[in-house]
């Protein structure tokens, strides 16, 4: 695998896809060696956020408790890649389509990737600069379960339509789990 076949992955489902799927791994090593070590970037970019310069996002921001609200972020990144990857079976079983477990849980981890780098714009205290860099972390993860989903689920051309089926129902609920993370600082 190369920089090469990595940057074209959210382009086409014959990227990297098929030499990650050939990586032999279990989800719980999916897990300890991708989804935990990239949760961990949310967190201290919230805190760090937060504390130094929450009232350029929002007034009255820097007065909350952000360590709190940064333990339970990364409680629940962990769990909404969990769904993630559960969902992404189930919509494709109902699509009469086959995807392992395993893979089901990379596309899912694999898709979370630019949402967890986009944390990084938190060094940058603008409001308008951040939601720059989260829609198109967004729009990166959304091509990636596409891709993805062609992929493992082996969706050529001629039902591309299933493929986009089951990457609006997945990036639909993804987007409102990434919602209720975003509605947990707000409130």
């Amino acid at each position: 695998m190369n920089v090469s076949s990595l940057l074209r992955m959210p382009l086409a489902p014959k990227a990297a896809w098929p030499e990650l799927g050939r990586v032999d791994s279990t989800v719980a090593k999916t897990f300890s060696f991708l989804v935990v070590p990239l949760s961990l970037l949310p967190p201290p970019m919230i805190y760090w956020a937060g504390t130094h310069y929450g009232d350029a996002f929002v007034e009255g921001f820097s007065g909350k408790p952000w360590a709190t609200i940064a333990a339970v972020f990364f409680l629940c990144e962990i769990a909404s890649v969990t769904f993630m990857g559960w969902l992404i079976k189930q919509v494709a079983f109902a699509w009469n389509r086959h995807v392992s477990d395993r893979n089901a849980y990379v596309v899912a981890a694999v898709a979370a990737i630019p949402v967890w780098i986009s944390s990084l714009g938190l060094l940058v205290p603008s409001l308008a600069f951040n939601v720059a860099v989260s829609v198109a972390a967004l729009a990166l993860s959304c091509a990636l379960v596409f891709q993805g989903v062609r992929s493992y689920c082996r969706i050529g051309d001629e039902h591309i339509e299933h493929a986009i089926d089951i990457t609006r129902l997945v990036f639909g609920a993804g987007l409102g789990a990434w919602g209720f993370l975003i509605l947990l600082l707000i409130v």
